[in-house]
């Protein structure tokens, strides 16, 4: 390379006036001292008809044209300034680069808790025997409803703790978040953590629990999904709940993990999988969540959907402190449905405690649905099942909310408030 004292200037930060004037200045000072030229073994001096050049360090210093004495004093004294200006544009671009470059060495795990003063203000829910119970031992049958994504209500406006007034407003105790892995990658967890931090808080200072849902449909042996949306991987998985667990370790508001929201086949459009597989994922996902947080309920559905639990009659989850989720749409069996339900899921709250995180319907629910409404809620609390209904979003259906300026509820979000105070018809 070749470099002019105007460009040596440049690169270290002088003015091409201020760089010549420091070399003329090294060569007086150096001249007055009456220093003797010498050459030196690593450096070379050349003239051709307009210039000389100092070579050094891999590197060429290019001066103006003198006489061949002075021209040699001023290169060899130079040498010195030479080197460390070349030392000095090295670091530069050194420190430039540094600025633009993935430190991949000091990147850390996302997910380590912040100081989160209200984490243990709402009594701590474990599991004893087949209920979910309170720090005093009394079983708490929860009535809740589930929000859209957090990631979609913010992109539209609706994120704030108003939100969260409504779904409180309608009797819920319990609030389901689900979390769709593409809206987890395109936030990025960190981000998406924000949300969650949100929603707790909000949902902490209203005196409501939190059931965080992984919210894929499909088949996560084969890696085949039901939507673009529900698209994982079984290493997303545990890092989710890794992440997950790490973050709100020892938060009592959140009260639930549901590890997978709808597992099923397809009938074998997304691939086979037996329960012993799904049995064991869920165990290993189990295990990575409790040696980060050992109080929460790990959630765990069956096939078709969430809604057969039949497996549990041979195979249950070898965990303690677990819970099972079924997901009884009024499409799932022809009626009459209580026969149905309790072949399907209901046999097994006689030993399990069991949640029923989505049920819903559209129009009323005399009418439409030929009285589903006030019939699954009699079963289900009946058996001491406790129950989300899906959604509190003018667009995910079966919807809860009609609009959301001016509020209003549809029909079933009319029914299930009721419901929720206990005033179910």
């Amino acid at each position: 390379m070749f470099y002019t004292p105007g460009q040596i200037g440049v690169r270290a930060g002088l003015s091409p006036r201020a760089a010549k004037a420091t070399l003329r200045a090294a060569s007086s000072s150096q001249d007055a001292a009456g220093e003797e030229v010498s050459s030196r073994p690593e450096s070379t001096a050349r003239k051709d008809s307009s210039s000389a050049t100092f070579e050094c360090g891999g590197g060429r210093l290019l001066l103006p044209r003198a006489d061949r004495l002075q021209g040699m004093r001023i290169l060899v004294h130079a040498a010195p300034l030479g080197l460390a200006l070349l030392g000095n544009m090295i670091a530069a671009g050194q420190t430039a680069s540094d600025k633009n470059t993935h430190q991949w060495w000091n990147d850390r795990t996302v997910g380590r808790p912040g100081n989160k003063p209200n984490a243990r203000k709402l009594p701590l829910i474990a599991v004893r025997g087949n209920k979910f119970v309170d720090p005093q031992g009394n079983p708490v049958l929860f009535r809740g409803v589930s929000i859209a994504d957090p990631d979609k209500i913010s992109g539209q406006g609706h994120w704030n703790k108003d939100l969260f007034v409504k779904v409180s407003q309608m009797g819920a105790r319990l609030v389901r978040i689900p979390v769709h892995p593409v809206a987890w990658r395109e936030r990025t967890p960190r981000e998406y953590l924000v949300l969650l931090d949100q929603a707790v808080e909000w949902c902490t200072d209203l005196g409501m629990y939190v059931d965080i849902d992984w919210h894929s449909i499909g088949n996560l042996r084969t890696g085949l999904f039901q939507d673009p949306m529900y698209d994982t991987s079984m290493q997303e998985t545990f890092s989710f709940w890794r992440t997950i667990a790490m973050h709100f370790a020892g938060n009592r508001t959140v009260a639930f993990y549901e590890l997978f929201n709808e597992p099923t086949t397809f009938s074998n459009k997304l691939g086979p999988a037996s329960w012993e597989e799904w049995k064991r994922t869920n165990e290993d996902l189990i295990s990575v969540i409790r040696a980060y947080d050992p109080e929460k309920i790990p959630l765990v559905a069956g096939f078709d959907w969430a809604y057969d639990l039949t497996p549990l009659r041979l195979s249950p989850i070898e965990a303690e402190g677990v819970g099972y989720v079924t997901h009884p749409y009024p499409m799932k069996r022809p009626r009459p449905w209580e026969s149905k339900w309790e072949e399907d899921f209901g046999f097994a709250a006689e030993r399990f405690p069991v949640l029923a995180t989505e049920l819903g319907f559209e129009g009323k629910a005399g009418t439409i649905e030929n009285g589903y409404g006030p019939t699954i809620i009699k079963y289900l609390e009946g058996r001491g099942i406790g129950w989300i209904a899906w959604a509190f979003d003018p667009e995910w259906g079966p919807r809860l909310v009609r609009s959301w300026d001016p509020f209003a509820l549809t029909e079933s979000g009319e029914f299930f408030h009721q419901a929720m105070t206990g005033n179910a018809k």
